[in-house]
């Protein structure tokens, strides 16, 4: 059987999807929506939403503007949060 020889880096998840996940993780339960009907609102499935919210999925800019849409925020709010978990992360 063949094995990829980026296997160990798929399993390996890029910090800023994780944060962006957390994010969505975030605001999506701040709204009261559900993973599947938050999915259902950004035209986005549930399945691949819950990737995203794990930080396993690297987002085209269309799907990274409808999350925002859906959640009602304007972009420039949505990415202050992201920097802060980039700030914390950098002081500790």
């Amino acid at each position: 059987m063949a094995t990829s020889s980026t296997s160990g880096l798929d399993k390996a998840k890029h910090p800023v999807l994780v944060a962006f996940g957390a994010t969505v993780r975030r605001r999506r339960k701040q709204k009261g929506f559900s993973q599947e009907a938050f999915g259902d609102a950004c035209g986005i499935d549930r399945s691949y939403m819950g990737g995203i919210e794990r930080g396993e999925h690297n987002l085209a800019l269309v799907n990274i503007m409808k999350i925002i849409r859906t959640l009602d925020v304007r972009p420039s709010e949505f990415f202050a949060d992201l920097d802060r978990v980039g700030d914390e992360k950098a002081s500790k």
